[in-house]
């Protein structure tokens, strides 16, 4: 693979952070990629010096995203969990059907897999975030731009954010999660940016659309008791309300993520999808997927008191 891939949310945030993962697998292959960041800092800088061309762009910018696409054939799309999806979405897909882009990967949602009555059916969704992912997806497929769709559940970072500073402070996670039988599917963001860099490497534009990315499905009490295995100590489940974990968050995430994630647990505690393992990420990278306890453990450090002191988590 020769040509330039665009890899948009190139700068990564703090959960997550595909698209970084998916430039940097890139690089390394000495593929040629145009990181596209919201904005110029120290994470571009090391991107560039790794040998990424840094495009500064706006995804909500018709004539950015224009401007990012020139003489590119292949694109990661990925937009944080904020407003503008479908507007992002759908201003990258017409835009790469006028580039003529033969494919396209897109970071989406986890929406059961191919042979479950609730695929791809908009009544199913777990919440408007995940409506949201299901409309975009379709655009994607109407655009024609070879659209290729990662449907992946909640990141291990996902976990680790939520409950890294009380798990240090209190050796607790508080969570509203119901009375710890609720089954969370799970998967890691390294392994979905793999997936997605090795779609992007691979000379010819694969036939399969969908990939269902799930390396885990844990209760609530087994994702707290594989953590405490990692750490070789006890950790509690303190179950809290919505409105108990709305109002600890507030300050720090904004209104749309707080809406999304708070209809997700209710799914979650109601049983939502019966979600299922898959085989995708070995069968795509020829890896096996990293487990929730290999995550933790090679996060550990982040875990203790003194780490949570520098963060607000």
């Amino acid at each position: 693979m020769s040509h330039t891939i665009l890899v948009t949310g190139a700068a990564g945030g703090s959960q997550g952070s595909t698209g970084r993962l998916v430039a940097l697998f890139l690089l390394q292959q000495s593929i040629p990629v145009r990181a596209f960041v919201h904005k110029l800092d120290a994470r571009s800088d090391e991107l560039r010096q790794q040998g990424a061309e840094i495009f500064e762009g706006d995804l909500l910018n018709p004539a950015s995203v224009k401007q990012a696409l020139e003489d590119v054939q292949r694109a990661y799309f990925t937009f944080p969990v904020a407003d503008g999806l479908l507007e992002a979405a759908t201003i990258f897909a017409a835009t790469a059907r006028d580039a003529g882009l033969e494919m396209v990967v897109n970071n989406s949602q986890s929406q059961g897999t191919p042979d479950d009555p609730a695929f791809r059916d908009l009544r199913y969704a777990a919440s408007f975030r995940n409506l949201q992912h299901r409309l975009a997806d379709r655009i994607f497929d109407w655009a024609q731009v070879g659209a290729i769709h990662l449907q992946a559940p909640p990141y291990y970072e996902n976990v680790r954010a939520l409950i890294g500073h009380s798990v240090a402070e209190q050796n607790s996670a508080f969570l509203p999660w119901g009375d710890g039988h609720a089954v969370i599917p799970l998967v890691g963001a390294e392994d979905v940016a793999r997936v997605a860099a090795t779609l992007l490497a691979a000379s010819d534009v694969p036939s399969e659309r969908v990939f269902p990315l799930v390396t885990e499905t844990l209760t609530v009490r087994e994702i707290v008791e594989t953590l405490g295995r990692a750490l070789s100590r006890l950790i509690r489940y303190v179950p809290i309300t919505d409105e108990q974990w709305v109002q600890a968050v507030k300050e720090r995430i904004n209104p749309h993520a707080i809406d999304h994630l708070t209809h997700l647990w209710q799914y979650f505690r109601r049983g939502g999808s019966r979600f299922r393992t898959t085989d995708t990420i070995r069968a795509v990278t020829g890896r096996n997927p990293q487990t929730l306890e290999e995550y933790f453990r090679a996060n550990a450090a982040s875990f203790d008191a003194q780490a949570a002191s520098s963060r607000s988590i």
